[in-house]
């Protein structure tokens, strides 16, 4: 009798384990499936609730007549804030109000729990951290940091100004305002000595990938914090060997020379949330899903990865130093060097060299809700009597005529 009692609880708990077993499976697929929708020709949208929009959005979920007004309910909200005050969850209003699908709940940075996280855990990278298990842990278990310093962590609102590399900000004498932001972002190894006076002085975050990141330790600020953007699974192997100060191999699988030293702490080192790198691609973007893969064409620019970011972790979001002015062949590709932007219609295989992707919908995101310093780039301009919106310091009409002799027509 014993024995039947036995066999039959096996059988039971067999029975169980493989419907649970079946449910993840299927889960899983419905997972790749909501993707492989969201990245492609999706017919029908829905808000981050799950309920279908209309045919007022476009295929991502944006509404499909941008604007420069507020949505009358946030303007009420904001209406007795005084000019110049940070206003708590700007950003993620606005998003939400013009994007229903967007969803503002995602750390910045990952940390001793990132295996739970299931949005990134079965992709691999760059789109999660499959098959990274054992390195992150590595490297975590160094740095014992996950989010921002105490400073900017107990600060009720955060204003923040993602910098591009874009010869857009030369001579434009806007360091003195990049610098008024709680937090400023800083991409590969753009300088910031000699620059100051255009590009500011002060870097709060610097994101890169091991080919990107500046190879003279001198070059590197005192006071930020490093943060890797991890595309491959060589990036993470070389953040390890930084981290814990190993010989960096030249043969390990990068395409150009690397740095093989940062003058950083461990706890100055942050691993940037690749759930970013994955919504940049696939759903403010729109870049084809690839199932889930790395592959041409779906790999978004390391500038727009920094603003979905931000629009996640930020009160209020500005950028500077996007885009390029194809109209002018002699101005400066990037603000710190010679090379004139005739040098992008030049056949080259250096990436720094081609204009980034950004998106459309992203680019008229930019352009008609976030305050863009220097002005709008695409031809022709979208929106243009407002470039900012997700930043509220500065309202419209003042901003075009602070912008150092920018007009608002201008592109």
């Amino acid at each position: 009798m014993g024995l039947l009692v036995f066999v039959r609880n096996l059988l039971l708990a067999l029975c169980l384990f493989l419907v649970l077993g079946f449910l993840y499976y299927s889960a899983w697929k419905l997972h790749l499936l909501q993707w492989e929708e969201d990245s492609n020709s999706v017919v029908l949208s829905f808000d981050s609730a799950g309920q279908a929009l209309g045919s007022e959005y476009d295929r991502l979920g944006f509404l499909l007549n941008l604007d420069s007004k507020l949505p009358a309910e946030l303007a009420t909200k904001y209406a007795n804030f005084s000019e110049g005050a940070c206003k708590p969850g700007y950003a993620s209003a606005l998003m939400t109000a013009i994007f229903p699908r967007f969803s503002k709940p995602a750390p910045m940075f990952l940390d001793d729990s990132f295996r739970k996280w299931a949005r990134i855990r079965e992709f691999v990278p760059p789109f999660g951290i499959k098959g990274q298990d054992n390195l992150i842990k590595a490297i975590l278990s160094a740095t014992k940091e996950y989010r921002l310093t105490p400073a900017l962590d107990s600060l009720r609102c955060r204003r923040c100004i993602i910098v591009g590399n874009g010869g857009v900000l030369a001579n434009k004498s806007l360091g003195s305002r990049i610098d008024d932001y709680d937090i400023v972002v800083r991409l590969n190894s753009a300088p910031v000595k000699g620059f100051e006076k255009d590009v500011g002085s002060k870097t709060t975050l610097r994101i890169t990938y091991p080919e990107g990141a500046m190879q003279r330790p001198e070059q590197y600020e005192r006071d930020s914090l490093f943060v890797l953007a991890g595309f491959k699974w060589q990036d993470f192997k070389w953040l390890k060997y930084i981290v814990y100060k190993e010989r960096v191999s030249a043969s390990d699988g990068f395409w150009k020379s690397v740095a093989t030293r940062v003058p950083k702490e461990p706890p100055e080192i942050r691993i940037l949330n690749p759930y970013f790198i994955q919504e940049a691609a696939f759903t403010l973007i729109g870049l084809p899903f690839n199932n889930g893969l790395m592959g041409r064409g779906n790999i978004p620019t390391l500038g727009s990865v920094a603003v979905t970011m931000a629009l996640h972790g930020c009160d209020e979001v500005a950028v500077a130093g996007f885009g390029y002015d194809m109209s002018t062949p002699n101005a400066p590709l990037h603000y710190y060097e010679t090379v004139r932007m005739a040098a992008i219609k030049e056949p080259s295989t250096d990436p720094s060299l081609k204009p980034g992707n950004l998106g459309p919908v992203l680019q008229q995101l930019l352009c008609c809700y976030i305050w863009v310093m220097g002005g709008c780039w695409r031809e022709p301009p979208i929106c243009a009597d407002s470039y900012f919106f997700l930043d509220a310091q500065y309202p419209a009409r003042e901003r075009v005529s602070a912008e150092a002799g920018e007009s608002s027509r201008h592109h």
